[in-house]
């Protein structure tokens, strides 16, 4: 299991490339646009970061910063819900996909987030992407996710409320939070304890990743669908006569992946030990078990943000009897509380992103040390005028 400081993959372009080929279900680019194509028709470049389409009764989202691995920033964010909210009431179902072969979504940009600290604009990235994420969570036509490539973060919540989530032979699925002193968000609180067991609860704690089939193994993907035939898969879906046979036209390209989950043979070690009432009754497990996995596990644990797995852990058992709306406005509150200086956001960023040494200074360094009183601070309501209100 790699070390979670090399596994972290969050970027940080800034830079939008108006050039780059908009790859749709036909194949074709953005300057090769005509009529003959229906889903390319009515094309609106609502910003070169994100391309929005339309037929007379298709939508579709393309996220197109293949050079930043089509992390999102506020602007895209914006751009995305306002298409969504145009096709919920006048097409048969939307499809959201991501420019390359690289990424779907590899998340948010966080480094401009710690740059920009407590500001209004940072607070309206987090409001406005989980404002997203219940919409895609209560979305009114069918909505499909093609999570071909690096899906994390924010790629996670644009993907993963969604009905039907398309996983690949190149998905690559993490939440690795806790690695930069941050939390799982974007709804992780609701998807992630409602996984088999206590998958959930491991994949939060240790940012580990999941691979290809092992996405769907995790009953994360709905579908598996070999990268080969993705192209085939859109045609299909943008001919589709009906939004009802959806679900028969995904599972004729669905096939079984040729690898069993990573993970089936340490899941009962991980029901195990992750049963425990606390993190430290966790490590303490991990300690007793002395496999090699349980080592390697214990490790992760020790060198990632001590108050981000306490964090963490409390959200999961709090979102586990909560519904996404109300997981997102718990997670609102935490976001907002991990710009102020207080948390360990900015200092995770500085050793893994910005500075690059891997040596993040955890304040408290410890679990011991990471008192109730800190710990519900950050789960403490905020004003009402400030509430993310869904």
């Amino acid at each position: 299991m790699p070390n979670p400081m090399q596994r972290f993959v969050y970027v940080l372009g800034h830079r939008t490339y108006s050039q780059l080929p908009l790859l749709c279900a036909a194949g074709a680019k953005a300057s090769q646009l005509t009529t003959t194509n229906p889903i390319m028709a009515n094309s609106t470049r609502l910003a070169s970061s994100v391309l929005a389409t339309e037929s007379s009764n298709k939508g579709m989202i393309i996220i197109n910063r293949p050079k930043a691995l089509n992390a999102i920033n506020l602007e895209m964010v914006r751009k995305i819900y306002k298409h969504l909210k145009k096709c919920e009431k006048s097409k048969s179902l939307m499809i959201i996909k991501g420019t390359g072969d690289k990424a779907f979504c590899a998340g948010g940009d966080v480094r401009a987030l710690v740059d920009a600290g407590p500001t209004d604009e940072s607070k309206s990235f987090f409001r406005e992407e989980y404002t997203t994420n219940a919409l895609i969570g209560n979305y009114k036509i069918p909505y499909i996710a093609i999570i071909d490539g690096i899906t994390m973060g924010g790629g996670v919540g644009l993907s993963v409320h969604g009905k039907y989530r398309v996983a690949t032979d190149r998905t690559l699925f993490a939440m690795p939070e806790t690695a930069i002193g941050l939390f799982p968000d974007v709804g992780g609180s609701y998807f992630l304890p409602r996984l088999q067991g206590k998958l959930g609860l491991y994949l939060g704690l240790t940012g580990y990743r999941l691979r290809g089939g092992d996405v769907y193994h995790a009953g994360i993907a709905t579908h598996y669908c070999e990268s080969s035939k993705i192209a085939e898969l859109e045609t299909a879906l943008l001919n589709c006569p009906d939004a009802d046979d959806v679900p028969e036209l995904l599972q004729k390209f669905h096939s079984k992946p040729e690898k069993p989950f990573s993970l089936q043979p340490v899941l009962d070690q991980i029901n195990k030990n992750f049963a425990a009432s606390s993190v430290e009754g966790i490590l303490e497990n991990l300690q007793n078990d002395g496999s090699d996995w349980a080592k390697k596990t214990l490790e992760i644990l020790c060198k990632v943000s001590p108050t981000s797995l306490k964090i963490t852990f409390r959200q999961l058992e709090l979102g586990s009897q909560l519904s996404l709306a109300q997981c997102l406005i718990m997670e609102y509150r935490l976001a907002v509380r991990h710009l102020d200086p207080r948390a360990d956001f900015k200092e995770g960023v500085r050793a893994l992103l910005i500075d690059k040494d891997q040596q993040p200074k955890w304040q408290p360094a410890t679990l011991a040390e990471v008192t109730e009183e800190h710990l519900q601070w950050f789960f403490k309501k905020l004003p009402d005028t400030e509430e993310l209100k869904l």
